[in-house]
């Protein structure tokens, strides 16, 4: 099951879900009580039972989409984990992890499909990091190993866009920040559910820069599997439905490249993973202009 977030002709955000004659059902519309797709991860597994019955009697009212949004559009947490893939932290001459290295992004950081990606002038080495993406759907604190995958609504592709003079050249290395300027971090097109996917360790994960294969990888070399991460985080924070997990990058990346190769404005950004589609995202240069209350701007 694919399920979207999106923007309807009269700008209401619903939640959806894919059909095979590649249209959307408009769950908002069409489930009890109008739910928000965290409404619907909130009550997994009845929520999707519905959605499975809408779907197979055709039901469902369909939806009129003007754009779709990020799937998870306001996630409750962003974890990430850095250097999870062995032959990332090698071309990155970092030592290998013996546990997770986690850190996060903030919520503004969150754009969808075909939304661009803002470089800002801040930073003059903007790089990519294709992910997969962990969306969780059951509440859990202190979770087995064994029980990681029980707590997984599914899966995501994920772009963490990084800033790397500010990671690694900002005085205490600022990991935080360097992640987190605004569209920092492409999510979609769509959440695919864990049932369409048995194995998240066996799912080959690409990027493409302006068509040209940059990362090739396979979650398979990760050193943490989903599991062992959602426990891992669990032991020190409460999971909830709508949190995500980016689970690290694949060898590739700009800053390991010889000579580097950072984002630039007009450059075509493209996720790639197995049976979870592929995520577009375009760079365009950004300003320092000022938001505020008396600009009328968001």
């Amino acid at each position: 099951m694919k399920l979207v977030t999106f923007l309807t002709a009269t700008n209401e955000v619903h939640a959806g879900a894919k059909v095979p004659d590649d249209g959307v059902i408009d769950l908002t519309a069409s489930l009890p009580g109008n739910p928000s797709m965290l409404d619907i991860l909130g009550d997994i597994p009845r929520s999707l039972d519905r959605v499975a019955e809408l779907l197979e009697k055709g039901t469902g009212i369909p939806a009129d989409v003007r754009r779709l949004l990020p799937p998870i559009p306001t996630p409750g947490k962003i974890i990430c984990i850095g250097l999870n893939y062995r032959d990332h932290a090698e071309e990155t001459k970092a030592p290998i992890p013996s546990e997770p290295i986690v850190f996060s992004k903030f919520t503004t950081s969150i754009i969808g499909p075909e939304d661009p990606i803002l470089l800002p002038p801040d930073s003059t080495k903007v790089d990519y990091e294709a992910e997969l993406v962990v969306v969780i759907g059951e509440k859990g604190r202190y979770i087995p190993r064994e029980k990681g995958l029980d707590h997984v609504a599914g899966y995501m592709a994920g772009h963490d866009v990084s800033a790397r003079d500010w990671q690694t050249e900002k005085p205490g290395k600022q990991w935080l920040l360097g992640k987190s300027f605004d569209t920092f971090a492409p999510i979609g097109p769509w959440l695919v559910t864990k049932e369409e996917i048995p194995d998240p360790q066996k799912l080959a994960v690409l990027f493409r820069l302006n068509g040209e294969v940059m990362q090739s990888g396979s979650t398979e070399k990760m050193i943490f599997s989903v599991a062992e991460l959602v426990a891992h985080v669990s032991r020190v924070m409460t999971l909830l439905p709508g949190d995500i997990i980016f689970t690290g990058t694949p060898p590739g990346v700009g800053m390991a490249r010889n000579p580097q190769i950072f984002l630039k404005d007009g450059d075509l950004c493209e996720v790639e993973i197995d049976g979870l589609g592929t995520l577009r995202n375009r760079c365009q240069s950004a300003k320092n202009d000022y938001v505020g209350p008396s600009t009328g701007q968001p």
